[in-house]
């Protein structure tokens, strides 16, 4: 089955779960618009205030299309891990049935969905943990390539896709896309659809701070760089004088503790902790503040904040005119 068949969305276009940005008037928007919105439970609950069953009402309330929920999988703490499997349970019980993992063996989420006919789309951004996600019966795979916002990937767009296309799954290009063109050249190259992140945080409904969408609209993709303040490992953030003051590389003792084979989990646990107050001040407040906003090279080609629906149309548009060409 292909990304439109699991979904039954219109466009192949999915707005990605962000922390702290995905807000739920942005998610609802984006499946409104024909695409599907990811629900971010940590950014839901923490960012915008909601209960998480009432939050995923709310989203019901403005738009009956469907909408999907990010799971964390990585193995943190059992307290997480409980919490995560709580909101997945609710989740199921409102009606969602996609689902997108990441950060860990996404086995007991699959397990856990597909007795409700759910579907599984798993992060990757190597090969072995596609292979991986194959293993645990995912049903698609969300190729994270070096362009992409947040925790990026090593490989191009379409090196990604041939080291995977054998897999027989459905693959979705993910970083460095924004425009209609680079829509369409995704889907020529073999994806089946594509997940965008920076593109949607300049938009209208996207409730972060004007400065952060005004940083988005004004920078080149020379402007990204790669911190590894945020979350102990490499993140791709808008090169703003903050950031250049801080400097972009976690300390050696950091580094030690990260790789360290018992504590490894724990750094990661409260780097993951520290991270959520850094994101979600730096999207609230304005360029006084210190800036650590998130963002991919498909800032490249945002020239303007639009409104979901406009930036939607614009593929759903590209994709028909290359299926009837006049």
């Amino acid at each position: 089955m292909t990304l439109l068949e699991h979904t039954g969305i219109e466009v192949p276009v999915i707005c990605g779960a962000m922390y702290p940005c995905s807000n739920p008037e942005l998610v609802a928007a984006a499946s409104e618009a024909g695409g599907i919105g990811i629900v971010q439970p940590l950014s839901l609950i923490f960012v915008h205030g909601y209960d998480f069953r009432e939050g995923l009402r709310h989203i019901r309330s403005l738009t009956s299309k469907p909408i999907g929920l990010n799971v964390l999988t990585e193995q943190s703490s059992q307290a997480y891990i409980k919490r995560m499997s709580n909101w997945l349970d609710i989740s199921l019980e409102e009606g969602v049935r996609f689902f997108v993992t990441s950060l860990g063996n996404p086995r007991w989420v699959v397990d856990r969905v597909k007795p409700y006919g759910g579907v599984v789309y798993h992060d990757i951004t190597l090969r072995k943990w596609a292979i991986k996600g194959a293993e645990a019966g995912v049903d698609g795979l969300i190729c994270v390539n070096r362009r992409a916002g947040g925790h990026a990937g090593e490989l191009g767009l379409e090196e990604m896709y041939d080291e995977l296309k054998d897999l027989g799954l459905p693959l979705v290009a993910a970083g460095g896309l924004s425009t209609p063109e680079e829509f369409v050249k995704a889907l020529a190259v073999g994806y089946d659809g594509v997940q965008m992140g920076t593109r949607f945080i300049a938009t209208a409904e996207c409730t972060a701070h004007d400065d952060y969408k005004r940083a988005i609209v004004e920078a080149q993709e020379s402007d990204i760089v790669h911190t590894e303040k945020i979350s102990g490992v490499p993140v791709a953030v808008i090169n703003t004088p903050y950031v250049q003051k801080v400097g972009t590389k976690a300390n050696w003792l950091a580094r030690w503790m990260l790789r360290h084979p018992r504590l490894k989990h724990w750094m990661r646990a409260l780097y993951s902790l520290l991270s959520l107050f850094k994101l979600k001040a730096a999207s609230k407040k304005g360029s006084g503040y210190k800036d650590y906003w998130q963002a991919g090279k498909s800032v490249q080609g945002i020239q303007q904040v639009e409104t979901v629906d406009d930036v939607i149309s614009s593929y759903r548009n590209a994709l028909n005119n290359v299926s009837s060409p006049t």
